[in-house]
């Protein structure tokens, strides 16, 4: 069995106010054992992130402590220049082990960032793939990272009230497509719409439904997956599959 969760984040006047109180729902997460933590996407007040290891120190310290992966978010990264929008990986030891380009910018994100050319695979306490907001959209994303080895796909997200319906079906869509549970955090203030949401797979009698579990407020949601049950339905998803143009 794995562990995972998620971190659904409200508004602070700083990002420092904001990453404080988000530690102390780490650290609770952390003594419950949870393994992998997905936080929202650009969920501080200064979403633009110029020294990842100064301004999430108090992560690092939090991930070496529980032996625990931890997902900040998505924000701003600017490199020889250009910019994108990336989200870091902490592993279990207390350092920066990747991060993952958010492949399609979204609306006025497309005039500021470079978007990423490949859906990466990242292991720590299991093989994870991470889909940043507008990427979940896209079938393909989902469907690459699934047929490249990802036993549980995590979702940084920022979206607003009005775009929480279609959203959430979305997230649901692609875990049936792919038979793969998935965690999808969501930022919660007057404009954003929280709702992160928890997608595990349930069968009854050869068919698969959903069973989700919502966010509401601001704290931390962890659930245990047993991932490997969902390998076998994934290759007879996968295997149906016939060419056509």
């Amino acid at each position: 069995m794995t562990k995972l969760g998620l971190v659904q984040t409200v508004t602070y006047n700083t990002d420092q106010k904001s990453i404080s109180n988000v530690s102390k729902i780490l650290k609770k997460l952390g003594r419950k054992e949870t393994e992998i933590v997905c936080l929202p996407e650009q969920w501080l007040k200064n979403n633009h992130i110029s020294d990842w290891d100064l301004q999430f120190k108090e992560f690092k310290e939090i991930a070496r402590d529980f032996g625990m992966t931890i997902i900040p978010g998505a924000f701003y990264e600017t490199n020889r220049g250009k910019s994108s929008i990336v989200s870091p990986i902490i592993g279990p030891k207390g350092e920066f082990i990747g991060k993952q380009e958010k492949i399609h910018p979204f609306d006025y994100e497309k005039d500021n960032v470079q978007p990423g050319k490949e859906a990466k695979i990242f292991k720590t306490a299991c093989k994870f793939g991470i889909i940043i907001c507008y990427d979940m959209v896209f079938p393909q994303v989902a469907n690459t990272l699934a047929k490249k080895g990802a036993q549980v796909l995590l979702s940084p997200s920022r979206i607003v009230k009005r775009g929480i319906d279609p959203w959430q079906m979305y997230v649901q869509v692609r875990s049936l497509e792919n038979r793969i549970p998935i965690l999808a955090a969501n930022v919660e203030n007057h404009k954003f719409g929280g709702n992160s949401l928890i997608v595990d797979l349930h069968q009854n009698n050869k068919v698969i439904t959903t069973k989700i579990t919502k966010v509401n407020g601001e704290q931390g949601v962890s659930r245990e997956f047993d991932l490997k049950k969902y390998e076998i339905e994934r290759k007879k998803r996968f295997s149906d599959y016939n060419k056509f143009q």
